[in-house]
């Protein structure tokens, strides 16, 4: 990843506008930021959340709160829980998430 031209800032996620995104089953509300060609959110996912699609997005993810299960496309399976995180790079391996408890994450993509 390369950071550039973007001068120092602070973000007050509360002061951000939320947008709801309906996934299979639950809801995600993302806060996002956009800085040049980085993309940072904030995202809680709802109890029950499951995502209506495979992602090919590379992330850097971390979980805030609650508990996140990703799915790759293989069939593996992973639990982030608080202070947890996982990185996957662009079209490299197709993932979804689920979460029963709901979930709060910090991306940069």
């Amino acid at each position: 990843m390369q950071i550039s031209d973007i001068p120092f800032g602070t973000t007050d996620w509360a002061l951000i506008e939320r947008t709801e995104y309906k996934g299979e089953t639950g809801v995600a509300c993302w806060r996002t930021q956009n800085f040049g060609g980085i993309r940072v959110r904030m995202v809680e996912y709802s109890p029950g959340y499951l995502a209506d699609h495979w992602c090919t997005k590379g992330h850097i993810l971390l979980c805030l709160e609650g508990e996140l299960q990703t799915e790759l496309k293989d069939g593996r399976k992973f639990i982030l829980k608080p202070g947890m995180s996982y990185q996957v790079a662009d079209n490299a391996e197709p993932h979804r998430s689920f979460t029963v408890i709901g979930a709060k994450l910090f991306i940069v993509d």
